[in-house]
Parts: structure tokens; C-alpha cells; sequence
């Protein structure tokens, strides 16, 4: 028996909901695009136009974008010189040929952003004026969120500080000039 009032129920297919998207806000998540960040603002300021990480079974390629530059230039503006070196506009500035009798230094062992002192607003590990020993500690070099122990590898007095305190550096770069003793 049925009754002429009731709505007649037709027969429907249910479908799988929609797989939920992953809700950024995780705590990993955040993470990463702090990485990403970083890994962005390290390329943009080192002399490389592609950076490619790997790790597990996920790649994160980044490049800088190329800027066409026009061919026809100043002559004044090609004729700048371009240090080959780094340190050689100091260098020059001091009036010394940067690769010519070039004072003994204590060089970077890996690029990365060079600290001065063990934490900030202290005092920082050598200073101009004061003796630096072989095995002694002269600076962080922090890279991939690691902080790297950068040891003298000569003595003597410390002549000159190159590298500035929060900046990045490179491998090969002078952080310190030591006078020896």
C-alpha cells in the first residue's frame, strides 16, 4: 500500500567524497616554507643561478630569473674593473694589489652566513690587535641550519676582520688577516 502523499524516494549513487586537501599550518609544513624561504633569499644573494635540493623522494629546484641585459653599453660601465678575488675591492681600497703580497689569512671552509661571536650581543672570538692561536676558535659559519666551528689554521696577530658579522660568505672568502708572530 502506498500513500499518494509521500514524496517517492528515487534511487541514488553515492560518490567518494573528495580526498581533503593537506591543511597547511602544520607544524612541518611551516618548516618547509620557512626552508624554501632561505634556500630563496641564499640564492638570490650568491653568485649561482640554479640550487637544487634533494631529500628522500622530494626535489626542490630554484632559479634565479635571467635579466636580459642590452648589448650596446657605456664604455665607462664595461671598463669597470671586476675583482676576481673576494676581498679585492678592500683590497684596492687599501691600496694593496688584492693578489699580489696579499696578507696570510685564515680562509672560509664552506659558504654560508659567518657569525662573529658565539651568540649575539656578546663579545665576539678574535678581535684587530689580538693574538690568534692554530686550533682556536674565530667565528660560526652557519649552513643547512648547522653551526660550523671555523678554527684558525695560523697564529699571530690579528691584523684585519674581513668578514662582516651576519653576512654570507663563501668558501675560499678571507675572514681574518693575521700578522704572524
Amino acid at each position: 500500500m502506498t500513500d499518494e502523499s509521500s514524496p517517492a524516494l528515487e534511487p541514488t549513487t553515492l560518490e567518494p567524497a573528495p580526498a581533503p586537501l593537506p591543511a597547511l599550518g602544520d607544524a612541518g609544513d611551516i618548516a618547509l616554507l620557512g626552508l624554501i624561504d632561505r634556500l630563496a633569499e641564499l640564492l638570490e644573494r650568491a653568485a649561482l643561478a640554479e640550487l637544487e635540493v634533494e631529500s628522500g623522494g622530494t626535489a626542490l629546484i630554484l632559479r634565479k630569473r635571467v635579466v636580459a641585459v642590452a648589448a650596446a653599453q657605456p664604455a665607462a660601465v664595461a671598463a669597470a674593473p671586476t675583482p676576481a678575488v673576494p676581498g679585492a675591492e678592500e683590497a684596492a681600497a687599501a691600496g694593496r694589489d688584492p693578489g699580489v703580497n696579499a696578507p696570510p689569512s685564515v680562509k672560509a671552509p664552506l659558504t654560508g652566513i659567518f657569525y662573529a661571536s658565539p651568540a649575539p650581543g656578546t663579545a665576539p672570538y678574535v678581535q684587530v690587535g689580538g693574538e690568534v692561536a692554530v686550533g682556536q676558535v674565530i667565528g660560526l659559519i652557519e649552513a643547512m641550519k648547522l653551526f660550523n666551528e671555523i678554527k684558525s689554521d695560523l697564529a699571530g696577530r690579528v691584523t684585519r676582520v674581513v668578514a662582516d658579522s651576519g653576512a654570507l660568505v663563501k668558501a675560499k672568502q678571507p675572514l681574518i688577516e693575521v700578522e704572524p708572530l
